[in-house]
């Protein structure tokens, strides 16, 4: 087998001269540095010497994981490095005379090429290998182009700095780098920045896909494509076909009223992280080269989900419309396998384990084949047997259900959802299971190794009455589920009459394996380790099956990977979700909703999610069954920060747990309003009668069944729009999907439009977004706009938003009323999150992925927090965000790329003697719904 050769990386001298990259050359800039602050008395010294070492990796580094391989880095560049390390490093001393050294060089330099002749002309390496002379025309052009409509951007400011990293011998690939880099490192001054970075880089992607589908070198400027997209989007269709990627069915299709509904202009949408993202992750391509262009992405995807309608021409053209326009996206499985040869295009799965050898490692391999089509997984683990439990068969003694977590943690990362992402799964253990508490450790980085799984997600599954037991102080027994069997498949007053018979025989000797705790002191330690490692997360039983309108049908064991999605599981049925979010700033004004835009919008996504059930490939016959016989979607929503932002309403405020309110009810009443119209079109789901919509109970009616098992009432029941009228057409019409609502995380989908990620209150108004496609800077563009307008958007307050870590609280020249706009997550008490959430959770009939954000937390705190959540009638919650003690860089260096550093992971202040860790924001591994 050959080994893959090393990357060869290269400077570009001042002189446009390319060598080789050295990096001992690094070093010894760094010692000379520091010798002349230290003196001579510093040679030779191990301190410095060491130092040096470290720094001199730290640059590499930087270099090298930020760039292109084999890409050749400008001197300046590598300067600007290692005048970062010597920052970040404390090293100021040094670093102010590397900064005056490097000054002064700039002013040598400039005095001596006065009266130089002009730089020959650069010549660009071709494909073929053959040279050309530069186009300094069309990279002006193109440049121009990129800027063209933007306020605050200036093409010549892009080109100055693109120049540095031009050389004689410059690939194609490098050139078009170049003025991409140059645009990103404006992006922190300038929001509209970012959009020029993708233009940028579209015209990349034009060059790679126009050569790829035409067999010929080829290029087009986004005037050109105007006339060149319906024609591109035909030979697209047909090479995707010949390379055995595109479904030949949609070769079938009217290709060319397809591609002249096409609208070129949106191209034009992006900001760079989306477009990099789709670049890097979403785009078809063959030996890595890119040859789909952002429309015809769109369009593949409304034809694969319009592939069993009447008028499949038209179907996708309304489809294409809703994607490209960025009203609603499909989650991320389906837009990465719509319309090719295996459309796996479901979000989540969930499964129940069996109590057998054989059901066990059926689940695991369930598991790897769920994931390889991007799947994320919940396994719920509640009936296997605990340590120590009989087995009938050997007649020895359980291991748990720890080893077997152990290996389905592996399987996850073998098996890397088709080599896109990483692998995911969330395993569930009900608070009763005599396991439960080695399962709370299963994220320690202590301990013994065998019996950890780092990689694998957690979460508690946990019933109504032990939180009674925590708030009564009482004690609380651990079962093994040999023994229990039907605590499993219990729920609110039958749960609690069957676990009490059975604290009862264990109180005689009835029962083997059994544990008595203080219920207080296990929701201490449940807290605990969800603050020292993330996990597990805390998710309710009672309320995921006492609103369930799927009650008749089945049991909810679990939940799923992300925490949103609620539906029964069995050892004969795999649940399926297919999920879908609706862009909530692209449907409101500074008026509020528009509502009839919202019922379009709505009305089509349910159509699309409901195809996707039917198109579906299927990996296992489980997940077949189970889908087609209740046809569950979970449409959620986007930009929920971004609409408030619009709306000139701050997160923390009574207004926006109302806007929480209403905009969750119309999108909840459209929903189910376009369920019933499918129903009369297409005919309702199999497994209907008998369930809550048979009956006329709704999502809102169905809190009064908790509030009866509780003895409380938790939710707001407020209503807005005519449900009576609604209600009777579910009745007489039915409903094509068992459940119709589900918030997902969005990671991913809300940076392809550019808006805040689904539900969550803004992170910080400046900072760096670390995904697979690399590192990104963000800047909050609303508050941009609103600093521009009253005069204070300048160096100072950029330099000022870094060393607040993106927060306006402490910048004193920044209005009151800003300050409360644009508070970030860790500004705002997290109960105002769990108000909006709990107002949301009354028309929501699955669930919502609800991080938590805490910026000093305590014991008492958290205790405080899980207990409202639970009170106010949350189904589930998903991260813990706690804030790090990492800061964004505080350089302002110009040419530094927006490199600012990304969140990590570190320990903040012990909770209850403990070391905790934070959980990092927007982890790359946790993308794993949308």
């Amino acid at each position: 087998m050959r080994e893959r050769a090393q990357p060869v990386w290269r400077v570009i001298r001042r002189n446009a001269a390319v060598t080789p990259f050295d990096p001992a050359k690094i070093a010894v800039a760094l010692t000379k540095a520091f010798l002349a602050v230290e003196g001579t008395a510093a040679a030779g010294s191990r301190r410095v010497h060491d130092t040096v070492e470290e720094l001199t990796a730290q640059v590499v580094s930087a270099l090298t994981r930020r760039g292109e391989a084999g890409r050749a880095f400008h001197i300046e560049e590598i300067q600007d490095q290692v005048e970062l390390a010597l920052m970040r490093g404390g090293h100021h001393k040094v670093a102010r005379a590397y900064v005056l050294y490097r000054e002064e060089r700039a002013r040598e330099r400039e005095a001596s090429r006065a009266g130089e002749p002009a730089q020959p002309a650069l010549q660009v390496t071709l494909e073929d290998g053959t040279r050309a002379p530069l186009d300094e025309a069309r990279l002006s052009r193109i440049v121009a182009e990129a800027c063209e409509g933007l306020d605050g951007v200036s093409a010549e400011a892009i080109l100055n700095d693109a120049r540095r990293n031009l050389y004689d011998g410059i690939t194609l690939d490098e050139l078009s780098l170049a003025p991409i880099l140059a645009a990103r490192a404006l992006v922190e001054t300038e929001p509209n920045y970012s959009f020029v970075s993708a233009r940028l880089l579209l015209d990349k992607l034009r060059r790679e896909a126009l050569t790829f589908v035409e067999g010929r070198p080829a290029q087009a400027t986004q005037e050109e494509m105007v006339e060149r997209y319906p024609a591109y989007f035909e030979s697209f269709i047909k090479a995707g076909i010949e390379a055995e990627m595109i479904d030949p069915e949609l070769g079938r299709f009217d290709l060319r009223k397809l591609g002249a509904a096409l609208k070129p202009e949106r191209d034009l949408q992006f900001q760079y992280l989306g477009l990099q993202t789709l670049y890097d992750r979403y785009f078809l391509h063959r030996d890595d080269v890119r040859y789909e262009l952002p429309q015809a992405f769109f369009m593949r995807v409304a034809m694969g989900l319009a592939l069993r309608e009447i008028d499949r021409e038209a179907r996708a053209i309304e489809f294409y419309d809703l994607l490209s326009s960025f009203d609603f996206m499909c989650s991320t499985p389906t837009l990465f396998n719509a319309g090719t040869l295996r459309p796996q295009l479901s979000s989540c799965f969930l499964t129940t384990v069996s109590d057998d050898l054989d059901g066990i490692f059926k689940a695991i391999k369930d598991n790897a084949l769920l994931a390889k089509y991007s799947g994320g997984l919940g396994n719920d683990w509640t009936p296997v047997r605990g340590l120590g439990a009989r087995i009938k068969g050997t007649n020895g003694k359980s291991q748990g259900v720890v080893p077997f977590l152990k290996v389905a943690n592996d399987t996850a990362i073998a098996v890397n959802q088709g080599g896109k992402r990483k692998g995911a799964v969330c395993a569930y253990l009900e608070t009763w299971h005599i396991d439960i508490e080695e399962f709370l450790d299963l994220r320690k980085n202590t301990g013994d190794d065998r019996r950890r799984t780092h990689d694998m997600n957690t979460a508690n599954w946990v019933p109504d009455l032990f939180m009674e037991r925590v708030e009564a102080d009482g004690e609380w027994t651990l079962f093994s589920p040999d023994e229990v069997p039907d605590l499993h498949d219990l729920y609110g007053p039958a749960f609690r009459e069957a676990y009490e018979a059975y604290e009862a025989k264990a109180a005689r000797g009835e029962i083997r394996v059994f544990k008595t705790v203080r219920a207080v002191d296990l929701w201490r330690r449940m807290l605990t380790m969800l603050f020292e490692t993330g996990h597990p997360w805390i998710t309710f039983k009672d309320p995921c099956n006492l609103r369930s309108p799927q009650r008749h049908a089945g049991v909810v064991h679990s939940s799923n990977l992300c925490t949103e999605i609620t539906l029964n599981t069995s050892r004969d049925e795999v649940a399926v979700c297919n999920l879908g979010s609706v862009n909530l700033a692209a449907h409101v004004s500074e008026k509020g909703l528009d509502l009839q835009k919202l019922e379009r919008t709505v009305t089509t996504a349910m159509r699309m999610l409901d195809n996707v059930i039917d198109i579906n490939f299927y990996t296992i016959p489980e997940a077949r069954r189970s889908n087609l016989r209740h046809r569950p979607v979970g449409l959620g929503l986007m930009g929920f920060q971004d609409a408030l932002h619009i709306q000139r309403i701050p997160y923390a405020s009574e207004a926006a747990v109302e806007f929480a309110d209403r905009s969750m009810e119309a999108i909840s009443y459209f929903a189910i309003s376009a369920s019933v119209e499918l129903a009369r079109e297409r005919g309702a789901y199999q497994s209907f009668p008998g369930s809550l919509w048979s009956k006329g109970v709704l999502p809102i009616d169905s809190n009064a069944f908790v509030d009866e098992a509780r003895g409380f009432e938790g939710m707001d029941r407020s209503t807005t729009l005519d449900w009576e009228a609604l209600r009777a057409r579910v009745v007489e019409h039915g409903m094509r999907n068992s459940n119709c609502l589900a918030i997902a995380p969005t990671a991913t989908i809300s940076n392809i439009c550019g808006v805040s990620q689904s539900i969550e209150p803004a992170y910080q108004n400046l900072f760096v977004k670390s995904n697979m496609s690399g590192d990104f800077t963000v800047v909050n563009a609303a508050l941009v706009r609103d600093l521009k307008a009253r005069g204070l958007w300048d160096e100072v307050m950029v330099s000022d938003l870094k060393y607040y870590d993106g927060s306006l609280g402490q910048i004193d020249r920044v209005p009151d009323d800003l300050k409360a706009l644009y508070a970030t997550a860790f500004e705002i008490d997290p109960s105002w999150l769990i108000d909006a959430a709990s107002r949301r959770q009354k028309w929501i009939d699955q669930a919502q992925s609800l991080n938590l954000y805490i910026a000093n937390p305590s014991g008492r705190k958290l205790d405080e927090l899980y207990r409202l959540a639970w009170r106010r009638g949350l189904k589930t919650t998903y991260y813990l965000r706690s804030r790090s003690a990492t800061h964004v860089e505080k350089s302002t260096l110009k040419r530094s790329d927006g490199k600012l550093n990304a969140v990590a992971v570190s320990p903040p202040p012990a909770l209850n003697g403990a070391h905790v860790q934070a959980c990092a924001i927007d982890d790359p591994n946790c993308e794993a719904c949308q």
